[in-house]
């Protein structure tokens, strides 16, 4: 096809496509069909487009719907896993969870936490810090191979008592006799209060901290 042949189909298609990206930033399916009857309409009778080129464009219309369709049920799909993955989070609620977090809120006057060791300890760190960052505490724990259990006083390094309800961070460092790390993870384990959907991914409410239901490591009760 010539250049001239190219500029008449576009021309004859202006108002069409003004028209479309008026009202939308891309090319609809109804818009890539308009551009190929335009192109027969307005070729040059003395150098049509060659029969492979136009199976070729045929191809790329029949592509670009199938594509517009695959995307359309992509979309519904993923719409229908978040309210899958919504409806069995609300399962949760009411009960006793261990999940892969960090951050606990301060109860009672203690919060406990938990941490996975891939193998026995000879060193084992821990540091309480607040929202802020501030570190407010700082200690050690036991080094089995495993889980392993801390329970916070809810005291500062100064003896203080600290009040209920700040949320605080668990920082572990956990080395074996070679100075390697060893620590595979930290966990907390509370009562799951409620869900979050405001985002794509539900979050657990446990602790009073949000936490991705992809996150638990089971429940204990």
């Amino acid at each position: 096809m010539t250049v001239s042949a190219a500029s008449s189909a576009t021309t004859a298609t202006t108002t069409t496509s003004s028209s479309s990206t008026s009202s939308s930033s891309s090319l609809t399916s109804s818009d890539f069909l308009s551009l190929l009857v335009s192109e027969l309409q307005n070729q040059d009778p003395l150098n049509a487009t060659s029969t492979t080129d136009f199976i070729n464009q045929l191809t790329s219309y029949a592509n670009f719907t199938q594509q517009q369709s695959i995307n359309s049920n992509m979309s519904s799909l993923a719409s229908s896993f978040s309210s899958l993955v919504t409806l069995n989070s609300v399962n949760y609620i009411g009960h006793t969870v261990e999940a892969k977090t960090d951050t606990s809120t301060l109860s009672n006057g203690s919060a406990t936490f938990g941490y996975s060791l891939s193998s026995a300890a000879s060193n084992v760190s821990i540091s309480i810090s607040d929202s802020s960052g501030n570190v407010v505490y700082t200690g050690t724990g036991t080094g089995n191979s495993g889980s392993n259990s801390f329970t916070w006083d809810g005291k500062d390094s100064s003896g203080n008592q600290l009040s209920d309800g700040g949320q605080y961070t668990i920082s572990v460092t956990a080395t074996d006799s070679a100075g390697n790390s060893v620590l595979n993870y930290t966990t907390v384990t509370g009562t799951v209060t409620g869900i979050d959907t405001s985002t794509s991914t539900p979050s657990l409410t446990v602790n009073g901290v949000a936490v991705s239901a992809a996150n638990i490591l089971g429940v204990t009760s």
